[in-house]
């Protein structure tokens, strides 16, 4: 890719994420969410340390704070890395069929294309996990942040599982594909049920 889509306005990502384009789509979106998510805990922790009634938890929440941060960084460059590995990809859904190349040009893509929103996946879930503590341990007044940042990451995880699975459907490597799956499987089973427990005590917490 020539240009980096951080350099992108919101509304210049937005309206590209709209036209036809290849790039940005799920992935990156998903990306983009994940980031949000992290953001947003990251924010919980800026407003929740210094506090008196939270000084129990300042190492915890500076451990938190710095966590998100990276998680934050991360997950903005797979918005980059996803549409890089996409790029293969979308060449080689033009590959004729009849050509005895593009059974292997299409595996090795389909394997590139999956990574960046398997690690998309993965980020989100620790997103999550970071927000299930703040939780507990953030200030009462951005409880409803920590609800909206577990949302994102819940949503984030889930998008981001949609791009691994229709690209291990069309994978000759069965065996490969499964071990995707499964463990796509295990973190869904894990970070949905933790991020809708955050979702449930934020509203708690609110009244």
């Amino acid at each position: 890719m020539e240009n980096s889509m951080l350099e992108y306005t919101l509304p210049q990502f937005a309206g590209e994420l709209a036209s036809k384009a290849a790039v940005p789509g799920g992935g990156g979106a998903s990306a983009l969410g994940g980031a949000l998510a992290s953001a947003l805990a990251g924010m919980v922790c800026e407003l929740t340390l210094g506090k008196k009634k939270y000084a129990r938890y300042e190492d915890e929440l500076r451990r938190i704070r710095d966590r998100a941060s990276e998680l934050r960084l991360e997950l903005l460059c797979l918005i980059d890395e996803d549409a890089a590995a996409f790029e293969p990809l979308s060449r080689a859904y033009s590959i004729p069929r009849d050509d005895p190349a593009r059974a292997e040009v299409m595996e090795k893509a389909l394997r590139t294309a999956s990574r960046p929103p398997m690690d998309i996946a993965r980020r989100c879930g620790e997103v999550a996990e970071l927000l299930s503590e703040l939780a507990e341990k953030g200030s009462a007044i951005a409880v409803s942040d920590v609800g909206v940042g577990a949302q994102l990451a819940r949503a984030a995880l889930l998008a981001a599982g949609l791009n691994v699975r229709i690209n291990a459907r069309s994978m000759a490597d069965r065996e490969y594909a499964a071990e995707m799956i499964a463990e796509l499987d295990a973190m869904e089973a894990k970070y949905v049920p933790m991020a809708e427990a955050v979702y449930v005590r934020a509203r708690e917490r609110i009244g």
